[in-house]
């Protein structure tokens, strides 16, 4: 625990009292900037900050705010109300006025200023009950990170200034300074570029010297930092000459698919087409581009009977599929047909097996439907968790007064062939207690060992919330509580939403499905692709289409992209990073037993290396027929016919537009050109040298010169 001075009324907050209203500081108004400063008594490098709150739930505690410190004044902690929140809640149940925030990078500080930018009551002033910082003071520490960060600083002010001296060409500073202090600016190989393009242009070398960067992978951390772009392609199967429609699966909600990534094959089952549930089984081979229907009725092959809203899960490792669950109609449920039957399929034999006749009889989950199920192939285990339970018609379940019920958390031993509850249903806010739930996301990562859960719908509520449960540890972690839902950050709150994993890449996709949109008071379907980073605990939008499918939808739009659906089904190869959609239901009002059988892939791209060398060979070879467009035009000319012509994409309509629009370079003189800033410099030297700024910026940025510019630090 570090020691901290402060002034007057500051000292209240020195002080942890959560059942006294007046031990704390407050603002004069909510409005920014207020802030509040502590001086510790001695530098320290601070790891921790821990902001106390009255013992009972107060409108004028912080909800969101910055934390600055150090020597001098540096933004060293920036915490929005969705990490706040996150701890809040998560410590409230062990220590009802405590949250603490570590910092996300270690300072050493003399100073900390606490800047309130938004009060849970959002007319009320701010107020900080207690502060408590944690780190460590010991000067054998911290003089040594003191020492560094002296260091840092002069090193980079110094390479500001060789950045600057060669921008404008001043040679005999740059080459002083350098000597004297013999610091680097960049790493050697970008050096030998400058050398090479600025001063020699020599630009066949320069494309050497990209191509070979690209080899090693040095552009791979620039790749890694682009946002995805979907790509969707409708996959038309291949069909063999007298094959009918029979051929491939037709209309469907409700179904389930699964992908063996080893072999590249989606096997299809069940599903609704909008009058009968469905009990046949397809595989869909990637590799030929083809339908196989295995069965026409599994039932007739001692598999499972017809139906929908059930759920399968593969053992790619032993390549068998399991199917649990299913939506009984309430005319048709009855003490027989309300048994939850558990099968399994074994692909390579062909056979279908009943493992269970009755999986609640064995000590695992009622009849379910709209659950989920992740397969732990590793340990040879089944996940299940939520879905709604059926019950016999004219039971408490179907009376309007009454809650449906929902199933908990199971895990399926599948060697010893036996079920356990590993969380029971609950409604609680402790931090090991979980909220069942329908239409929800479940996945499991091979890697973290986790399962995670996402949205779902429990009665007429809508979740939104988000929570890991590790299978080893049986702990449940909160990501998100729901409750600070920002439409913006996060998907927006849904009911069939499908998501994939990629344990590789760290990464949770989640595609929409019925949207439910709280201020309109209606339903709609819109499409929306979002990516969770797990490492980085960050959403990201890939893209949106909100526009509800209507009946004028264009074909060109349906061409593009799926239309806007729910109760599809979606899955991914991770190891060909390739999603694969079937099916679902338009939501057309006009139509409601429309379902479609509809098939496409999508690829989430990022600019390939190949397509980077390309680039950069176009703003080398771009800029080059600039150059010789003002000395030898028709020369200029061919160049731009034979060699600029080959790094273009012709077939892409934007390169294309830009590449017929490069001639007019020819009718320049030199006097058309912009100045662009660099005093005392040549024009072709100051191009050459924004060509190589441009260029650096796909480099890693430990091989790159500094990314300000000493002119920015002038202030009027």
């Amino acid at each position: 625990k570090l020691n901290c001075v402060g002034l007057g009324i500051i000292q209240n907050i020195l002080v942890d009292k959560p059942s006294d209203q007046s031990s704390r500081w407050s603002s004069e108004s909510n409005y920014p900037p207020q802030y509040l400063i502590l001086k510790l008594e001695r530098p320290a490098i601070v790891l921790s900050i821990t902001y106390g709150k009255y013992e009972k739930t107060h409108v004028c505690n912080l909800k969101k705010f910055k934390v600055f410190g150090g020597m001098i004044w540096v933004n060293i902690l920036g915490c929005m109300s969705r990490h706040f929140f996150i701890f809040f809640i998560f410590l409230s149940a062990v220590c009802q006025h405590m949250c603490e925030c570590p910092l996300f990078m270690l300072s050493v500080c003399v100073w900390l200023r606490t800047v309130p930018l938004m009060s849970w009551g959002p007319s009320f002033n701010f107020s900080i009950w207690y502060i408590e910082l944690h780190g460590i003071e010991d000067p054998d520490v911290v003089q040594p990170c003191l020492n560094w960060y002296s260091k840092y600083r002069e090193q980079e002010a110094i390479r500001l200034c060789l950045k600057h001296f060669r921008q404008h060409n001043y040679t005999e500073a740059f080459e002083s300074l350098q000597k004297k202090t013999r610091i680097a600016l960049e790493h050697p190989m970008l050096t030998h570029l400058h050398e090479r393009l600025v001063l020699r242009g020599d630009f066949d070398a320069c494309e050497e010297l990209i191509d070979k960067a690209v080899r090693d992978g040095l552009f791979n951390q620039y790749i890694s930092q682009q946002d995805y772009k979907p790509r969707w392609s409708q996959i038309i199967p291949k069909c063999n000459k007298g094959d009918s429609d029979d051929n491939r699966p037709g209309m469907r909600g409700g179904h389930q698919m699964v992908i063996d990534v080893q072999t590249e094959t989606v096997y299809l089952f069940g599903g609704w087409d909008g009058t009968q549930d469905l009990a046949d089984f397809w595989a869909y081979s990637v590799k030929e581009n083809q339908w196989a229907c295995i069965s026409r009725d599994t039932e007739k092959e001692n598999g499972p009977s017809a139906r929908s809203c059930h759920k399968m899960c593969i053992d790619s490792q032993r390549r068998q599929i399991y199917t649990l669950g299913r939506y009984l109609d309430s005319s048709v449920r009855n003490s027989k047909s309300l048994k939850s039957d558990f099968y399994c399929y074994d692909i390579d034999a062909n056979t279908w097996t009943l493992l269970s006749e009755d999986t609640s009889a064995d000590g695992g989950p009622k009849l379910v439907f709209d659950h989920q199920m992740c397969m732990d192939s590793e340990k040879h285990m089944i996940y299940t968790f939520g879905g709604r339970i059926l019950t016999c018609n004219g039971s408490v379940d179907d009376g309007r007064t009454s809650e449906p019920q929902f199933s908990g958390l199971y895990a399926y031993h599948c060697q010893a062939g036996s079920w356990s509850l590993l969380r029971e249903d609950s409604c609680n806010a402790g931090p090991e207690d979980i909220q069942s739930r329908i239409g929800h996301c479940m996945l499991f990562h091979t890697r973290n060992r986790c399962l995670y859960v996402f949205g779902g719908q429990r009665s007429k509520t809508y979740l939104n919330d988000f929570f890991s449960y590790d299978v080893d540890g049986d702990h449940v972690e909160i990501i998100s509580d729901g409750t600070k839902k920002d439409s913006g950050m996060v998907p927006m709150t849904g009911f069939t939403q499908r998501a994939t994993i990629d344990p590789e890449l760290n990464e949770i996709h989640v595609l929409s499905g019925l949207s439910k949109d709280k201020d309109k008071r209606e339903e709609n379907v819109r499409n929306s692709f979002w990516i969770y980073d797990i490492a980085r605990n960050n959403w990201s939008c890939v893209y949106k289409n909100d526009q509800a499918v209507k009946e004028n939808t264009t074909k060109a739009l349906q061409e593009e992209e799926p239309c806007p659906r729910f109760a599809h089904q979606l899955v991914y190869d991770e190891l060909h990073k390739v999603h694969y959609l079937f099916g679902g239901n338009p939501g057309k009002s006009s139509s409601p037993k429309m379902r479609l059988d509809d098939f496409w892939s999508l690829k989430l791209c990022r600019p390939s290396k190949e397509y980077l060398l390309r680039h950069c060979k176009y703003l080398i070879r771009k800029y080059r027929f600039e150059e010789k467009a003002q000395t030898e035009p028709l020369n200029a000319l061919k160049y731009l016919q034979n060699d600029l012509s080959l790094t273009v994409d012709h077939t892409d309509p934007d390169e294309t537009k830009e590449f017929q629009l490069l001639p007019t370079a020819l009718f320049k003189s030199s006097s058309d050109f912009i100045p662009l800033g660099f005093s005392d410099v040549d024009q072709t030297y100051a191009q050459r040298t924004q060509l190589f700024d441009t260029l650096v910026n796909f480099f890693p940025d430990n091989m790159t010169p500094p990314k300000g510019n000493l002119v920015d630090l002038i202030t009027l």
